[in-house]
């Protein structure tokens, strides 16, 4: 009988594994690293242990000090979540010769998915349908484009779309690059690429006893390098093929036989519009987008992965899927930046709220239930509250929102709805590409391919007209708070005067405020009345429209939010420390990270835009290039240093 169970895991899902585990009556222990520890997972669980260190080599990717800390701290028990050692068998093997409960799937399973080569053959040799392995010398012009992949992990990490044989050769050495520094094993391979695919994956959950479930489909298309960004069950391919569920059912079930599975994994596969589809990998683990199918299933998955480990047998058939569910994932990122990740401390954090919906014990009859009156209900889970900081070690994911209902489109605007009232203030996110998304009339009719991105772009840019306004509410709320207690606006003169001037930088741009304050109210370009203004609320009436303004002060930075949009803006110093300024030609740090690669030398010719030096960040790989023309005057980094936000890590100087 388990008591106590220890998460080898952080943020989001070490919070969802420790709340179902206390709903079993089980203590819950943590384990973190130093920059963890005031998160909001560790705070919550019963008892916490320390992995002295920051970087997951040093913390939670040591077995060996996650299961002493098991044994410390009392735990019988250990839930590996997903990422970091989810899948190591080596892992899970020491922890069930530690005595301790492993949470997962046989050892054995573990180890046959653990690569990719491997794991095409068995699926082939069970009859499940597979892409054909391609060497990377056998490939050929005809068979362009093709997929570069890494044998071992996932993530999106070592993969590499190539479209001409030139770039073959660097993109297999680049791609080995990158799985050797994510997973230490450099072995890639390739496989054709279909360029409109749906990911489509079959949950499965099998007991000690024989009984396998498919437990409903979920669709992961619409991704970006590689990385699912919304998921869905069911799938609107699946739904429009009456026969496509029984077959993908079928190869899941075939596949973890072939195996011997037991517990909860993902079956994941690629389809084309017809119905074809081909296996890509298995996951040995509880999935991130697991919610939607808890959502259209009413099952807990971490209660039935408890269930299974401890012996419990499942009911020959799972519950149907019922209604529709949609999750977001909520990152921290630039997405029109490469999606470069953003780091900082997360201000506020305020994304609607969480709906429990209706657990299902294994086998029972329960079906989840919409929210009041029907409509569709919203839960959040979340690795981040008011005060976490994002640090550069791991995975930029905030939360992961999702929505429930009766009708997908319903559910889209629900969702759309939710994230657009969101605040989130500290770190720039994807937000707003996340409700463009769910808006975007590709994907309400359910044309949700992997090549959503390359077909229909990254959402607008914030309307100009919204951040000049966000910026005058601002601009007023920071005078109205400047004079608390005399009835006088901030700069009032019983004279006309020069107007009052503030600026604020956008991204890369510069948005400057002017604006007076007379006894006839207020004096700015455009067709703007002022209603009400204080300091955390500004009331404008916009071409004859009025809206309200939230404003939320930080150090060196204020957020704007109204229905018209949220707008983040950094007041820009009217006098600059001179040395404080950089040279020109200088390349910087966009954020904290690793050198990995150093591509020139000091003396070097470069060519603008010619990749110099390659930054890994928060499980991703970016390049900084040449920003002109010109000759590498200076190198101030080598592959392996570690870098901060804003460092200078070389400069680019004029031909001589």
């Amino acid at each position: 009988m388990l008591t106590s169970v220890l998460v080898a895991n952080r943020g989001e899902i070490a919070r969802r594994i420790f709340r179902t585990a206390r709903s079993l009556g089980l203590s819950t222990v943590a384990v973190h690293s130093t920059a963890d520890a005031a998160m909001p997972f560790v705070g919550e669980a019963d008892a916490a242990v320390q992995l002295p260190g920051n970087a997951p080599a040093d913390t939670y990717l040591r077995g060996e000090l996650v299961i002493e800390a098991a044994l410390k701290a009392g735990a019988d028990a250990v839930h590996p979540g997903y990422g970091f050692l989810a899948e190591n068998a080596g892992f899970a093997q020491a922890v069930i010769d530690a005595g301790l409960t492993w949470i997962g799937p046989p050892v054995d399973a573990i180890s046959s998915m653990g690569s990719k080569i491997e794991a095409k053959k068995l699926m082939a040799a069970a009859g499940v349908p597979v892409l054909a392995e391609l060497t990377p010398a056998e490939v050929s012009a005809a068979d362009l484009p093709v997929l570069v992949k890494a044998s071992a992990g996932g993530g999106g990490r070592g993969m590499r779309v190539v479209s001409r044989l030139a770039d073959l050769p660097g993109e297999i050495e680049a791609a080995s690059a990158e799985a050797l520094s994510a997973f230490g094993d450099g072995t890639v391979f390739c496989e054709r690429y279909l360029t409109a695919g749906r990911h489509i994956e079959v949950q499965i959950m099998a007991d000690q006893h024989g009984t396998i479930w498919a437990v409903g489909e979920r669709e992961c298309s619409i991704q970006r390098r590689h990385q699912k960004v919304i998921e869905e069950a069911p799938s609107p391919l699946v739904e429009r093929i009456p026969s496509l569920r029984a077959e993908l059912f079928d190869a899941a079930r075939k596949a973890a036989a072939a195996i011997g599975y037991v517990g909860a994994g993902t079956v994941e596969f690629l389809a084309d519009e017809g119905g074809a589809f081909y296996f890509l990998e298995m996951n040995t683990r509880l999935q991130v987008e697991h919610p939607v199918t808890e959502e259209t299933t009413g099952l807990d998955l971490v209660e039935l992965q408890f269930a299974v480990a401890t012996g419990a047998h499942l009911p020959p058939e799972p519950p149907p899927t019922v209604g529709h569910a949609i999750e977001v994932r909520s990152y921290a990122e630039d997405p029109a930046q490469d999606w470069r990740p953003q780091t900082g401390v997360v201000r506020r954090f305020a994304v609607g709220g969480e709906v429990s919906g209706k657990k299902l014990a294994p086998g029972g009859e329960n079906v989840p239930e919409s929210g009041a009156g029907g409509l569709p209900r919203l839960r959040v889970d979340s690795g981040v509250e008011d005060g976490s900081e994002v640090s550069p070690y791991y995975d930029a994911m905030l939360a992961k929102v999702i929505a429930f209902g009766a009708d997908r489109a319903v559910v889209a605007r629900r969702l759309a709805g939710e994230l657009e009232r969101a605040r989130i203030h500290g770190v720039g996110t994807n937000r707003d590409l996340l409700v463009w998304i769910l808006r975007h009339p590709a994907f309400l009719n359910g044309d949700t391919d992997t090549g959503f991105f390359d077909r229909h772009g990254i959402s607008p840019e914030v309307d100009a007209g919204v951040v000049r306004t966000a910026a005058l509410a601002a601009a007023l709320a920071d005078a109205a708070g400047r004079v608390p207690v005399v009835r006088v606006p901030s700069g009032w003169r019983n004279v006309p005067s020069q107007p009052q001037r503030k600026a604020y930088r956008v991204g890369d741009a510069t948005v400057e405020v002017e604006y007076r304050l007379t006894r006839d109210g207020l004096v700015v370009e455009g067709n703007i009345a002022l209603v009400d203004s204080a300091a955390e609320r500004v009331v404008l009436e916009v071409d004859g429209v009025r809206r309200s303004f939230d404003v939320a002060v930080y150090d060196g930075l204020v957020c704007v939010d109204s229905s018209a949009g949220s707008v983040a803006l950094t007041p820009v110093e009217r006098f600059v420390d001179p040395s404080q300024q950089i040279s020109a030609g200088s390349l910087v740090a966009p954020m904290p990270g690793t050198v990995i690669r150093v591509g020139v030398q000091v003396g070097d010719g470069v060519k603008q835009g010619q990749p110099l030096l390659w930054l890994e960040a928060m499980k991703m790989e970016h390049t900084i290039s040449a920003p002109a023309d010109g000759v590498l005057s200076e190198l101030r980094v080598e592959a392996g240093q570690q870098v901060e936000v804003g460092a200078v890590l070389a400069v680019v100087g004029e031909e001589a």
